[in-house]
Parts: C-alpha cells; sequence; structure tokens
C-alpha cells in the first residue's frame, strides 16, 4: 500500500511541477521519488498485509515484482533525457502519465481481489492508450494509438465479462474464496466457471501479447513514440504475466485443470510465432515487437510449471528481459536520432564509430537469446528446468527450438555491426548516457554470473 500511495503521490507532484513551470526539475523529482518508492517496497520484505478486506495483499512475491517493475521504469526515465533532447514542448504530462501506468501495474502484482485486478488494469491501460498517441504530429502515433485503443477496450469487455461470470459461480471476488471453490469442485468446474476462466484467460493474454492475441504489438510497438514502447514491452509486459501467475497460484494451488492445456498451447504457438515472425523483420523495433511477443511465450512456462521454483524462475527471468530490451531499446534511441531510421543497413560499422554502444547492443541480443554467461543464459535455464521438473517436455522443446531460430533475427544487428562497411555516421552520445548503457550491460552481466542472489529470494 505504501508503494501504491508513494507513486501516486510522486504522480501527482510531476503534474504540479508542470503548472509552475518547473520543466528542469522533472527527471531529478522522478528519479529520486522512484528510489525513494523502490526503497519502502523493500522495507515490506518478509511481512505479509492485507488491505481493505483483502484487496490487496502485500507479500514477498508482490513486494518482489513490485521492484522489477519500479526498477525497469527507473532505468526508462533514465533515457528521457536524450529521446525528449530536442522536444520544446512541456513533458509533465506524458511522464505523470507514464507514473500513473506504474500505479496500475503495481495493483496489478499486488491485487487479492478480482476488482482490484480490473481496477488496475484499467489504469495501466487508459494510461497507455494517452502514451501510445503521445507524438501527435506522426501518422502512425496516431494508429498506434487508435488500434491499442479499440483492441484494448473490447478485450477489456472480455475480462470483465470473464470476472462477471466466475462471481456468478464462486459468489465472490477474492482469491482466497474463489481457490476454497476451486478445492471443492474436485476437478469437475461448472460450466459457467470454466467460461469466465476462458474469458479471464482472454483478457490477460491479450495484455501479455500472447498468440491468437498479439497481431496489435507489432504496429502499436511500432507507432508508438520509442521510449514509451519501451515501457510497454517491459513493465506492462512483467505486471500482466504476474497478474495472470498470481491468479493460478492462488486460486488452483496446485490443481491443474482444463486451463493448463489451455495456456499450454498458447505458449507454445507464440514462441513458435514470435520466433519465426521475428525472422523476417527488416528493422529493429519490430523485431524487438516479435522478440516480446516470443518472450511472453517464454514466461507461460513458469504459469504452466506451477511449482515452488516457478516464482524465483519468473522473478529471474523478468528481470533479465526487462533490462537488456530497455538496454535494446537505449541504443535504438541512438540509432533513430542518429539516421532517421533503425533499419539493420543503419548499423553498419557501428563497432568502429561507436564501439562501446554496439558493445552494449551486442551483451542484449546475447541475453535475449539465451547466450551464457549473461542473464538471459540463466533465465532461460531455470525457468525449463522448472517446467522439465513438472513433466513438460514437449514445451521445453518447443521453447529450446523458439531460441535457436531467435538467434538468425538478434544476430543481425551484431553482424551489421562488426562485419558490414561503416555507414560514416557516428552517434552522438553523452557521457551520463553512455554510463548508464554500460551500467545496464554489467548487470546483465552480473546477473548471468551471480543468478544465485535472485533465485532463492522467494
Amino acid at each position: 500500500m505504501t508503494t501504491i500511495i508513494s507513486i501516486t503521490v510522486l504522480g501527482v507532484l510531476i503534474l504540479f511541477l508542470g503548472i509552475l513551470k518547473k520543466q528542469k526539475w522533472l527527471l531529478p523529482v522522478i528519479l529520486a521519488g522512484l528510489v525513494v518508492s523502490m526503497a519502502l517496497t523493500i522495507m515490506d520484505w518478509n511481512t505479509f498485509r492485507s488491505y481493505n478486506n483483502g484487496m490487496l495483499i502485500v507479500d514477498n512475491v508482490s513486494v518482489a515484482f513490485s521492484t522489477v517493475l519500479i526498477f525497469s521504469t527507473f532505468l526508462i526515465f533514465s533515457l528521457a533525457a536524450q529521446y525528449y533532447r530536442g522536444v520544446q514542448r512541456p513533458l509533465d504530462d506524458i511522464y505523470g502519465v507514464m507514473i500513473f501506468a506504474l500505479v496500475g501495474a503495481v495493483m496489478m502484482t499486488s491485487y487479492g481481489n478480482l476488482i482490484m485486478l480490473f481496477l488496475g488494469i484499467e489504469t495501466l491501460s487508459i494510461a497507455l492508450y494517452v502514451l501510445a498517441g503521445s507524438h501527435k504530429e506522426a501518422i502512425t502515433s496516431n494508429e498506434a494509438t487508435l488500434k491499442y485503443f479499440l483492441l484494448g477496450s473490447f478485450l477489456s469487455g472480455f475480462l470483465l465479462f470473464g470476472i462477471a461470470l466466475i462471481y456468478g459461480s464462486t459468489g465472490s471476488f477474492d482469491l482466497q474464496k474463489i481457490s476454497l471453490f476451486v478445492a471443492s469442485c474436485s476437478g469437475t468446474y461448472p460450466p459457467m466457471f470454466l467460461a469466465g476462466l476462458f474469458l479471464l484467460i482472454i483478457g490477460l493474454a491479450f495484455k501479455i501479447a500472447i498468440v491468437p492475441f498479439h497481431f496489435w504489438a507489432p504496429d502499436v510497438y511500432e507507432g508508438t513514440p520509442t521510449l514509451l514502447t519501451a515501457f510497454m514491452a517491459t513493465v506492462v509486459k512483467t505486471a500482466s504475466i504476474v497478474a495472470m501467475f498470481r491468479f493460478f497460484t492462488h486460486t488452483f494451488l496446485g490443481i491443474h485443470g482444463v486451463w493448463e492445456t489451455t495456456i499450454w498451447v498458447m505458449a507454445a504457438f507464440t514462441i513458435l510465432l514470435g520466433n519465426l515472425t521475428g525472422v523476417y523483420q527488416p528493422n529493429l523495433k519490430r523485431m524487438l515487437a516479435y522478440s516480446s511477443i516470443s518472450h511472453s511465450g517464454y514466461m507461460l512456462l513458469a504459469v504452466v510449471a506451477f511449482s515452488p521454483m516457478s516464482n524465483n524462475a519468473l522473478l529471474l527471468y523478468t528481470i533479465s528481459y526487462s533490462i537488456a530490451t530497455i538496454t535494446a531499446f537505449g541504443i535504438l534511441i541512438l540509432i533513430r536520432e542518429a539516421h532517421g531510421n533503425d533499419f539493420f543497413t543503419s548499423m553498419n560499422g557501428m563497432a568502429k564509430s561507436n564501439p562501446l554502444e554496439a558493445f552494449c547492443l551486442t551483451v542484449a541480443m546475447l541475453s535475449l537469446t539465451g547466450i551464457p554467461p549473461l542473464a538471459g543464459f540463466m533465465a532461460k535455464y531455470y525457468l525449463f528446468t522448472t517446467a522439465l521438473e513438472k513433466g513438460l517436455v514437449w514445451l521445453v522443446i518447443v521453447a529450446i527450438t523458439g531460441s535457436a531460430v531467435s538467434v538468425v533475427y538478434y544476430f543481425k544487428p551484431i553482424v551489421a555491426m562488426y562485419l558490414k562497411d561503416p555507414t560514416g555516421v557516428q552517434l552522438k552520445v553523452e557521457t551520463p548516457y553512455k554510463i548508464h548503457l554500460l551500467f545496464m550491460t554489467l548487470m546483465v552481466i552480473i546477473i548471468g554470473i551471480l543468478p544465485f542472489f535472485l533465485i532463492g529470494l522467494l
């Protein structure tokens, strides 16, 4: 609760600073406020609290994933000064809406009641509809926000209808009472409950960009301003997958039912389609969109595996994926600024003109691929091991196949940077930005070498 209050206060403070025209104060206040919110969140470690009759639950799982969300947002805001360097308009509205979107994301990791889940999703979604269209002069941004708004509103109806059917079957929105109902069914569930569960899965699958509800992601990611795309690909995805994970771990308590096969199939198709389609993408941003889809499939393994290690495996995976993806978007911002596009040909010879930036992007791509000893490899190792322990051999084979296919498109920028002739254009990067990129790159390496600091937390 202190986390939600502190982040909300920070968002309101940013809007007031905008009214007072203190534009130079915005980013320092945001970064300091996020650090304070992260500290307040960590202070709740090893405590269990329930607020408002179980509407909101604070436990180690919610604390850990809320910290990942806040830390990811901190890294993204650290890129904002470079991204908005030439923008003259006030930015307090965009920053404020991003902070309020983070509030919704934290609610999705801490809910104990389906009403709170819906409020968190809508708080996050409404903010994202605004952010996707924040570049009003670009027709691609307008197209992105329209697609996202129409599809998101439609799928929110599915989610709400699913929650209503679950309530009609169980008589409660509370996860604990739904869990008691599930246990009493002994594996034979009423059709109304199954229909509600299926609709709930559909609503959450849209937010995570799971096949066949992924079709919005590439166009919306490409049209949305790059900094905000990084937010959507990391913070939004982490919050949504944790929301689904929390629902099943709290309500089914290890009981596998019809939902297991549904998520198994969705995970397999998401991994295959995301990776196979990523091979044909001509530019880095759209490739990262399909990369994001494939990683959604990998994260679903933690939901299907349903073991005590799933918490730790998902925690390691979300933080490894988030840091590597934000690093890649940080380089993408520089490339688009220098070339006006992000085609792989624009990266030709970048290792000679900008060796540090090329190294950072290389580490990010290798981590997302799952190359040892980087964080992405250890994250996939623990996730696949957890799935194998539950007998999901075929799903792990699909996941390994998808990882092998991903080598093709993750190595495209690496080949361009190191094996192609230079374009003659040098990226202009300020020293603080270089330090930030190097910091994220070192984190990817350190987490890969020392994963046990995270894997034993939950």
